[in-house]
């Protein structure tokens, strides 16, 4: 049983003119095997939230913790954070030129396990991922990401999330772009990785339709970089049919 807590988390970014404050004092706490799903408007601090996790330097942590298994995750690199066993899937994937699938996944099982894995046996893993993720074989020796389409990208990512077994994953708004098919096998994907591995989820999305598939055991509404409101799925049901208009006139 693995936990990760955030506590009075404050985040803030520089711009043209100045410095924005983007998270205004978050708490959570993720345990093994739960899902959470974090929603809200626009700009209400769900990406920011993603971000700062997986140590993105564009954002600066004010004041605040989040701690892994009572681990400082602050204070560790990115790469550390992945050692740590902190996975994120980017809202846009990026691609890598030059880098095929194949190498990309075998040099990140290996960065994080601190060994290859037997080549014969992570072939046929890798075949039996992309395969669970209806992507063909083929992908495996193209480059990164590139050429493949939104729902490509999205399936190659939880690829990636099954195979390196992570304690936690940030699925930043990996149903964005997606259609009722791929939305279903990605969707899936999460579910049978977290089935298998007792994988922590932090979902972050906007709308409640990946709700439908993947369901969540807890449901926080971020409104202006705070958690407006925390409950169970029917919460996420009650936004399918109010929206986010009631928290946007209360932070006004």
């Amino acid at each position: 049983m693995s936990t990760l807590n955030i506590i009075d988390l404050h985040v803030s970014i520089e711009t043209e003119t100045g410095s924005k404050e983007i998270l205004k004092g978050v708490t959570l706490t993720l345990s093994s095997g739960e899902t959470h799903a974090i929603m809200g408007p626009n700009g209400s601090g769900k990406s920011t939230l993603a971000y700062t996790i997986a140590g993105h330097p564009r954002y600066t942590v004010d004041s605040g913790q989040i701690l892994l298994d009572g681990e400082d995750v602050l204070a560790m690199s990115v790469d550390e954070r992945a050692r740590a066993g902190l996975f994120l899937a980017m809202q846009y994937p990026v691609e890598i030129p030059g880098v095929s699938v194949s190498n990309f996944l075998r040099t990140a099982k290996t960065a994080i396990d601190g060994e290859a894995p037997s080549l014969r046996t992570w072939i046929k893993d890798v075949k039996s991922a992309m395969t669970n993720l209806k992507m063909d074989a083929t992908f495996a020796e193209r480059n990164v990401n590139e050429g493949f389409s939104g729902g490509e990208k999205k399936r190659h990512e939880i690829v990636q999330l099954e195979l390196l077994g992570p304690k936690f994953a940030v699925l930043d708004e990996t149903d964005s772009g997606l259609d009722v098919d791929a939305l279903k096998v990605v969707s899936e994907g999460v579910n049978r990785v977290k089935e298998n591995t007792n994988v922590g989820v932090l979902l972050i999305t906007h709308y409640t339709r990946i709700l439908r598939y993947i369901r969540p055991d807890f449901v926080h509404v971020f409104v202006d970089g705070k958690i407006a409101e925390e409950g169970g799925p029917e919460l996420a049901d009650r936004l399918e049919e109010e929206g986010y208009d009631r928290y946007s006139a209360a932070a006004s």
